[in-house]
């Protein structure tokens, strides 16, 4: 039996860290201790703040997690934790190896092997729990399709906006162009190659990237969670665009400008969700492929340089609210062990 700690969303802006007792790991399930694990605050957010459609379940490919968005429910899907039992003699060499897995923020917790992914030799364990992320933001990029010498757009430079643009970075683009409110987030969108960043909140935000981007952006990528963005984003991509819309906005809602721009621009507007492979890819792709593709970007971009906080578990209401009250002075936030935990 082991003495655990789990992360539950009680109510709208409340958390608790509750006792638990797993018990031995079953033939096919193995023990981990959490190294980090981190919150993803454009998702976690909606369901801290009470703003997820109750009527949709979670995604079943995420092991631990609750069955539907009710509280009390766990949550999160960025861990990496290193196995210390397994059910079976056959699991055996997974022993004190480190494993990126789906699950809920936890101190221990137990997993089916078939779900754990082990990091890649020399992976640190903080760039590891971008894993999730990342596959989100290649996924972005398989769904946009950036061509050479395109002008590209991204609205919103979170975790996932940061992780786009700096793969959008790598592609021959003509321009790369970035929006965001908060000017830490700005500051490490210009670091990592964005030819300008621009605050959304300024009053001459369209005359400018009409400025920049004459013709309007040839792809443009709508990932800051607010809903009106999308009428920013599908205003500044020119005729024939796409616009990739990677943002999940729950319960949030804001009415769309449909009957100018958009209704003679033969714009693309393309829903873009990880869960899945694009059907157009899936005879070549797989999971497993775009994870390679991922952990490749990983070791290539380093991005545990963006965690500007650390919270042991047991301070979990204090991280969430310092997300939900002062965004602009976070990018990503990890939790990791307490003292106690990180000497067993």
């Amino acid at each position: 039996m082991t003495l655990a700690q789990a992360l539950y969303f009680t109510a709208p802006r409340q958390v608790e860290v509750r006792p638990q007792t797993l018990p031995a790991p079953a033939p096919g399930q193995a023990l981990l201790q959490t190294i980090c694990s981190a919150i993803s605050p454009g998702t976690e957010m909606l369901v801290y703040r009470g703003q997820f459609p109750a009527d949709v379940p979670v995604d079943e490919n995420f092991p631990g997690m609750s069955e539907s968005f009710q509280y009390p429910l766990t949550y999160g899907y960025s861990s990496v934790g290193q196995v210390v039992e397994v059910g079976d003699t056959q699991a055996a060499e997974m022993l004190g190896k480190r494993f990126f897995s789906f699950h809920p923020h936890a101190s221990h917790y137990l997993a089916p092997v078939s779900a754990l992914i082990p990091l890649p030799e020399g992976m640190p364990p903080e760039a590891a729990c971008f894993l999730a992320n990342m596959e989100t933001a290649v996924n972005l990029i398989q769904d946009g399709a950036p061509l050479w010498g395109e002008d590209a757009l991204a609205l919103g430079q979170g975790i996932v906006g940061l992780l786009l643009a700096s793969l959008l970075r790598q592609f021959p683009l003509r321009r790369l162009l970035t929006v965001d409110s908060y000017p830490l987030r700005r500051a490490a969108s210009l670091a990592l190659g964005a030819d300008d960043c621009l605050n959304p909140l300024q009053p001459d935000l369209a005359p400018r990237l009409r400025a920049l981007l004459p013709q309007g952006a040839d792809l443009t990528f709508e990932v800051s969670g607010a809903p009106e963005a999308l009428n920013t984003a599908i205003e500044q991509t020119g005729f024939g665009g796409r616009v990739i819309l990677g943002s999940w906005y729950g319960q949030k809602a804001a009415p769309l400008r449909l009957g100018g721009w958009f209704h003679r621009s033969r714009l693309r507007l393309i829903s873009s969700q990880v869960s899945t492979i694009a059907p157009e890819l899936s005879a070549r792709w797989d999971k497993s492929r775009r994870f390679s593709a991922a952990w490749k970007a990983l070791e290539q971009i380093q991005p545990q340089r963006w965690i500007t906080h650390r919270f042991p578990l047991g301070q979990a209401q204090a991280a969430y609210r310092l997300l939900d009250e002062a965004p602009q002075e976070a990018i990503q936030v990890v939790f990791t062990p307490s003292p106690t935990e990180a000497g067993g």
